[in-house]
């Protein structure tokens, strides 16, 4: 309700960044399933981030939340108006590296969000 995802209590694993309550998603995979979800893409002002919901085919449901270069983009003028000395961007080969036109202007455009 309200796109509050509860999540189970799990033991701490011994990292700062678990993979306890989720796991990893490529990007490529976000972006074809995105448009086919429950919600279509939302965007959360809080966190300056998109995220989608979807029901699995045992009628489980998931939320996923992500970075684009919208988000991205945010967070490197965030840096920048600050200051700081960088951004970074976790996972880079997991964006989508094929040969197809929409795969390339996303991998592109992702990467250029880093430059503010």
């Amino acid at each position: 309700q309200d796109h509050v995802c509860s999540l189970p209590k799990v033991p701490f694993r011994g990292a700062p960044c678990s993979d306890a309550a989720g796991s990893q998603v490529p990007y490529a995979a976000i972006m074809k399933q995105v448009n086919s979800s429950l919600s279509g893409l939302l965007w959360d002002e809080v966190q300056k981030a998109p995220f989608y919901e979807y029901k699995d085919s045992v009628g489980q449901f998931h939320q996923v939340w992500f970075d684009d270069p919208h988000s991205i983009s945010l967070k490197a003028a965030y840096v920048k108006s600050r200051g700081l000395r960088g951004i970074g961007m976790w996972n880079g080969n997991s964006l989508d590296y094929s040969r197809e036109a929409a795969a390339e202007q996303q991998t592109r455009a992702m990467w250029q969000a880093l430059t503010p």
